[in-house]
C-alpha cells in the first residue's frame, strides 16, 4: 500500500527531533537521518525541536502531519502523542496508551505477566527498604530505571553492595527503579513494522550487556543478521515479539527487545515504541534484511500517521 504513495499525499510534515530527554543527542541524529530520507524523495518535511510552545509551532506552521523521533521522556511516553491528539494532527507510531505503557518497563511487563507471555523476574525499587526483596531473588541482577531507554543508568550488579548503589544511581535518573533476574544468554532485538515483525537481530557484544556505549559507540558490537537460529524457532520467535507488542498497545512501527537463556526459553525485555533511526541502529538494519531499504522505511513509518487522518 505504502509503495504507492506519493509526496503529496502527506502534504507538510514536522520531524520532531531532540527534545529534552535523556536521549537528545540520538534522538537529533536519529531525526536528521530521517529528515533526509523525507527530503530526499520530494517530501515537504521540515526539522522541529519542541519546547513548551511546539502545539503553537505546529499550528503556526500548518503542518498537516508529524514523524515523531523523539527518544524517551515527553516524546515517546504518550506526551507529545496526547498533545497532537488535542489539536488533530495526525502523527506516526503508537498511540497514547502504547508509547506510555511502553515507555514503562514495569507496567509494561505486569501487562506481559497477565497475558501470559514470558518476562525475567522482577521487583520494583521506590526505596531502599524494597532492597532486600530483589536480593532475594538472586544474583545478577539487572537494574534499570522503569522510564528511561538506550540503556541510561542500567548496571548488572553481583552482590548486595552493588544493588545498593546501582540502585541510587538509577534513583538519579527515576524514582521508581526494576531489579530484574539477570538472563544468562544471546540477547535479540525483532523490529515491528506495520504489524509484521522483520528478521531477528543478535546482538553480540563484550561489554557485560548491550549498554549505551555498546549501542552507539564502540566497534566491537556485532549484529547477526540472519541471527543463527532455524526457520521454525526464529519464526517462533517473531510472533512473541509481535505478541508482546500488540499486547502493549503499540502499533506502526517500533522494536522489542529479549533474551534466550541456555535452555531456549525466551524472555522479554522491554518494548521501544520511537526506536533510533542512526547509523548504529537496529529497525534499519533489520529493514534491510527485509529488503526495505532506509528511504522506503522512513516512508511507510510516515504512512502509518494516515491512519490518524
Amino acid at each position: 500500500m505504502t509503495t504507492t504513495l506519493d509526496a503529496q499525499q502527506f502534504g507538510k510534515v514536522a520531524v520532531l527531533l531532540g527534545g529534552r530527554a535523556a536521549e537528545r543527542e540520538i534522538s537529533l541524529k536519529s531525526g536528521q537521518a530521517v529528515l533526509a530520507a523525507l527530503q530526499r524523495q520530494g517530501i515537504d518535511a521540515h526539522p522541529l525541536d519542541p519546547d513548551d510552545t511546539v502545539l503553537a509551532q505546529l499550528r503556526r506552521g500548518s503542518y498537516d502531519r508529524a514523524f515523531i523521533m523523539l527518544h524517551g521522556r515527553g516524546g515517546e511516553d504518550g506526551q507529545i502523542q496526547g498533545a497532537l491528539e488535542t489539536i488533530g494532527l495526525p502523527y506516526t507510531g503508537s498511540g497514547v496508551l502504547g508509547s506510555a505503557l511502553g515507555m514503562d518497563k514495569y507496567r509494561c511487563k505486569l501487562a506481559w505477566t497477565g497475558a501470559g507471555l514470558p518476562t525475567a523476574a522482577s521487583v520494583l525499587l521506590r526505596s531502599a527498604a524494597d532492597l532486600p526483596a530483589a536480593a532475594a531473588l538472586g544474583f545478577p541482577l539487572m537494574i534499570k530505571p522503569v522510564h528511561e531507554g538506550s540503556s541510561i543508568g542500567m548496571a548488572r550488579v553481583a552482590d548486595a553492595p552493588a544493588l545498593a548503589q546501582a540502585w541510587q544511581a538509577a534513583a538519579h535518573y527515576d524514582a521508581l527503579v526494576l531489579a530484574e533476574r539477570w538472563i544468562d544468554g544471546p540477547e535479540y532485538t525483532c523490529a515491528i513494522l506495520d504489524s509484521e515483525a522483520l528478521p531477528l537481530i543478535r546482538l553480540e557484544t563484550p561489554h557485560l550487556f548491550y549498554d549505551f556505549a555498546a549501542k552507539y559507540q564502540a566497534d566491537s558490537t556485532r549484529y547477526h543478521c540472519p541471527c543463527g537460529l532455524d526457520a521454525a524457532t526464529e519464526q517462533h520467535l517473531r510472533e512473541l515479539a509481535l505478541a508482546a507488542f500488540t499486547t502493549a498497545g503499540a502499533s506502526g512501527w517500533g522494536r522489542v527487545d529479549f533474551m534466550v537463556d541456555a535452555a531456549g526459553q525466551p524472555y522479554l525485555l522491554e518494548i521501544n515504541t520511537v526506536p533510533g533511526m542512526t547509523d548504529h541502529s537496529l529497525v534499519p538494519m533489520a529493514a534491510r534484511a527485509a529488503g526495505i531499504d532506509f528511504e522506503m522505511l522512513v516512508l511507510r513509518i510516515l504512512a502509518t500517521s494516515l491512519r490518524r487522518g
